[in-house]
């Protein structure tokens, strides 16, 4: 069901390409991810000026191009014994991959080489990461496990506090090296890095993704973590990338080991129980709120940060409005909202990632007494 009451389109304030928004909100995420190492801003107007909008193949042609050239910089630089050059250029080829895959469904053949691509050179960059990074399968579904990326915390002598980032369904874990990892470094936390799309290309995911029990991966998530020596169990935070959908609120309402989280808090719950009351109003089914709080919100128990921005998907005010039906009910809950004119606006704060990640990862690094 589509809930959309309440919800605003996203404003980009300008589009490069009119007759293509996917392509252009596609373009403005690469750009703001150059201030965080995912890409050059010279190399994405470079690229940008010679793509056919109305051809997906220039599209593919011309991000791929640019991605190879950085993969093989990163390569020539291994070779060299320059470990930090050639990161960084692996760091940018993953974010040129995903975006060349953009256009196409998973069982195409041009999404498959450009992921391949990208889940190689994320291998690259962790076996070059000091201490080593780790590719790791999670178990969940019979047949489908989880895989993840693990990042120690630096110079760690006993058990570190971690931080899970979860991608929201759809979204790859490979964008969070560049997008997170070196929040949870300079804090000292470990980073798993983790999405719903399996241990292949995702071509499988189509047959989960509308399952309900989505939230039940995280369950087998801290399962992982707790077994880990170098992990301290009481200190475990997760991060929804993007909060698109409730299922980590889901998640993390029916699993107290978490210390803090990053995610809606249950708004989106909230919302969707309003968006239905108001439609029907004589059926005991559909309590008002004001009668039936909404057993997300209600049953999570440890801190939670809502970060969001003023051209999210939902508008500020209905945002606001849930946040106090939640905190009126005693919640430990905080409302970050960036506005227009700070940036960090636009929905999972693809504008101004950096400013957003600089005031997330300090609230939790702050609850997790670090």
């Amino acid at each position: 069901m589509s809930i959309d009451c309440g919800e605003t389109e996203p404003d980009l304030g300008w589009t490069l390409w009119p007759e293509r928004g996917d392509l252009s909100i596609e373009f403005l995420r690469l750009m703001g991810s150059a201030q965080e190492g995912g890409a050059t801003a010279a190399e994405c107007r470079v690229t940008a000026s010679r793509i056919d909008p109305s051809n997906d193949h220039s599209w593919y042609t011309e991000w791929m191009s640019v991605a190879d050239v950085n993969y093989q910089r990163g390569n020539a630089a291994l070779r060299d014994g320059h470990l930090l050059t050639a990161k960084s250029n692996w760091l940018r080829a993953i974010n040129y991959y995903q975006s060349a895959a953009l256009p196409f469904d998973r069982e195409d053949r041009h999404y498959w080489f450009a992921t391949s691509n990208m889940r190689q050179c994320a291998r690259d960059y962790l076996d070059c990461c000091s201490p080593r990074g780790e590719v790791v399968r999670i178990p969940w579904l019979e047949g489908y496990p989880l895989e993840a990326y693990f990042l120690p915390a630096p110079q760690s002598v006993r058990p570190a506090p971690v931080v899970v980032c979860m991608g929201e369904p759809g979204q790859r874990k490979e964008e969070l090296l560049h997008k997170v990892a070196r929040y949870a470094r300079e804090r000292g936390m470990s980073l798993l890095a983790v999405d719903l799309l399996g241990a292949g290309t995702g071509s499988e995911f189509d047959e989960i993704v509308g399952r309900p029990d989505l939230e039940t991966a995280l369950g087998y998530v801290v399962d992982y973590l707790v077994e880990r020596k170098d992990v301290d169990a009481g200190r475990i935070a997760i991060l929804a990338d993007g909060w698109g959908s409730s299922f980590v609120a889901r998640g993390i309402a029916f699993d107290d080991r978490f210390a803090a989280a990053v995610c809606d808090g249950g708004i989106w719950d909230l919302h969707e129980r309003a968006f239905l009351a108001a439609r029907a109003p004589f059926q005991p089914t559909f309590s008002r709120p004001d009668r039936d709080f909404g057993r997300v919100a209600r049953n999570i128990q440890c801190p939670v940060l809502i970060a969001t921005g003023e051209r999210g998907w939902l508008r500020a005010e209905r945002v606001r409005e849930l946040f106090t039906q939640i905190k009126e009910d005693g919640r430990d809950v905080t409302l970050k909202i960036f506005a227009v004119a700070e940036t960090a606006a636009m929905q999972a704060h693809v504008d101004n990632p950096t400013l957003a990640n600089e005031y997330i990862f300090d609230w939790i690094a702050s609850r997790l007494g670090i």
